[in-house]
């Protein structure tokens, strides 16, 4: 039985610390799904189709991702639907713990055929959100260190497309 995974997120944008965690996935799945879902929690800087192109783009030198778009459903309902019984959590600290913990009771009540599996951030990519990324961004802030270089560059344009 192949170990597929699903990496959900809203990944807006897609960061170095979700490559990182994608990457390392890789080395330990046999096929690594990432999803990105709309969070109607937050207002998107980039539409669907922009995150899928910019992150199939970033993980190019990974054969064994896939990228999907998906605009609504419960994760485990989606993830068994795309065949992953597991679900790739990252966690950067005791607060993503805590929240991410709670859901993986929630998903395992659910469904019982998807494991979550959490991933550690690299300590260069502990403190690293796409929120803060955004707000750095806005203020014309250098964001580089933080993003791939496709995902920097539309960063750049649509910052600049906004200011215009």
């Amino acid at each position: 039985m192949s170990k597929i995974a699903l990496f959900p997120g809203s990944f807006d944008p897609f960061t170095n610390g979700h490559l990182n965690i994608v990457e390392r996935a890789t080395k330990i799945f046999d096929q690594v799904i990432i999803g990105i879902f709309t969070n109607t929690n937050k207002t998107a800087l980039f539409s669907l189709e922009e995150k899928l192109e910019l992150t199939k783009e970033a993980t190019k030198h990974l054969e064994n991702v896939t990228i999907v778009a998906q605009e609504a459903g419960l994760t485990v309902t989606i993830a068994q639907k795309m065949g992953a019984n597991f679900l790739i959590r990252g966690l950067r600290s005791i607060k993503d713990y805590e929240y991410e913990r709670d859901i993986a009771f929630m998903n395992q009540h659910l469904n019982q055929e998807v494991e979550t599996v959490f991933l550690l951030a690299d300590n260069a990519h502990s403190s690293l959100s796409s929120s803060v990324i955004k707000e750095i961004a806005q203020f014309s802030g250098d964001v580089a260190p933080f993003l791939p270089p496709i995902i920097n560059q539309a960063m750049k344009e649509k910052m600049k497309s906004r200011d215009e």
